[in-house]
């Protein structure tokens, strides 16, 4: 990993890493030196105004700790079992696509990183290698995040593939049945550059773009609003595979009863890391009715503005067994590769086991309302 991986249009990788990086913020300055204004603008916006991506970082802002004194520390541990394995500790790398856009080898580097700190890696539909030669050379467990396509056949043989090489789950995004009104992107013209592209969706029939012009249809008769996935669906999918199907962007209360009916195994609590529909709550604002509703019946997990351990811990201590991070790790990616990816994992951990000594907490059990303040 030590090689020069740079390629056509992305300068070197920081290497070493610089010590000025000392949390997961210090990455974005470096990030941002080393990609376009166009791909900055896609990795780094939100939809609309952007008010929700900004609120998921400052609703973790808002929430007080408290410590506790003189606990007993001795033997903790940050270990966490989801679906039949043990975890070492509760940090997953949320899907995300075309990540050769920031570096070269792109998946890859992920999956190494995620390998060499053991921590769960979720492969994007839209990744940019092929779902096969990111399993052969992660040395950690993959979950697979799928969009249900309207070829009922193409989504079948999707979960196959993930199934064939070894993906322990399946993670169906639900959140983004159309596409947010990303102004930023549309304002530096993103667009994909050659060589870049979802190569897992090769075959299938590209989707038309909505747009709204006068005269025209309206959404609601185009061909993406009737393609998008409804729940009888996910009943199909749940009928088609023996993995642990998990549903992404899960925010209100009867959305999660209803998925526990329907027999899905775990929820992640997102709003695409407002990306989709601005004005949309905090993930973390959102986490404690939908953990009220779910009852411990199956796991929560959680995304959106993870930044530091205490984030962690606050997600674990309103009812998430784990957290996922996106855009943190995606800028490390750009500047180190694998190491910048493990480091980020690192650090978390790191803060995480910190903030977990402070609260008086040996364990991610011990991990509950009590630690926020006002105590809940």
């Amino acid at each position: 990993m030590g090689r020069d991986v740079s390629g056509p249009g992305l300068p070197p990788p920081l290497a070493p890493i610089p010590a000025q990086i000392a949390s997961l913020s210090d990455y974005e300055p470096y990030a941002r030196e080393r990609m376009s204004a166009a791909t900055w603008a896609w990795l780094a916006s939100g939809a609309g105004d952007g008010l929700t991506a900004v609120d998921n970082i400052a609703a973790f802002q808002r929430l007080r700790l408290q410590n506790r004194v003189l606990a007993d520390l001795v033997g903790g541990d940050t270990t966490v079992e989801l679906f039949g394995h043990s975890w070492p500790h509760p940090i997953f790398l949320a899907p995300l696509a075309y990540q050769r856009l920031l570096h070269p080898e792109g998946e890859r580097a992920t999956a190494l990183a995620a390998s060499a700190l053991a921590a769960g890696m979720i492969v994007s539909t839209q990744a940019s290698l092929l779902l096969e030669d990111i399993a052969a050379i992660a040395q950690a467990p993959l979950w697979f995040q799928l969009y249900l396509q309207a070829d009922r056949d193409f989504s079948q043989e999707l979960v196959r593939r993930a199934e064939r090489c070894g993906y322990r789950a399946l993670v169906v995004t639900v959140d983004a049945p159309v596409a947010g009104m990303r102004n930023a992107e549309q304002r530096a013209g993103f667009v994909l550059p050659p060589g870049i592209e979802a190569v897992n969706l090769r075959g299938m029939p590209p989707a038309t773009p909505f747009t709204a012009r006068a005269g025209e249809t309206t959404l609601f008769d185009s061909p993406q609003i009737a393609a998008a996935a409804r729940w009888p669906d996910l009943e199909w999918l749940r009928r088609q595979t023996s993995l642990p199907v998990l549903l992404k962007g899960v925010l209100r209360a009867d959305d999660a009863a209803r998925a526990v009916a329907a027999g899905v195994d775990g929820l992640i609590v997102s709003n695409h890391g407002g990306r989709v529909l601005d004005g949309l709550p905090a993930t973390i604002d959102a986490l404690p009715a939908v953990a009220a509703a779910v009852r411990g019946r199956i796991p929560l997990l959680l995304d959106g503005g993870i930044r530091r351990g205490t984030d962690v811990l606050k997600a674990l201590a309103l009812g998430a067994r784990a957290v996922l991070v996106g855009r943190p790790f995606a800028c490390a990616l750009a500047c180190a590769g694998a190491p910048g990816v493990a480091h980020v994992v690192h650090l978390l951990r790191t803060e995480l086991e910190m903030a977990m000594a402070l609260t008086g907490c040996r364990n991610l059990a011990a991990i509950d309302p009590s630690v926020l303040w006002p105590p809940r």
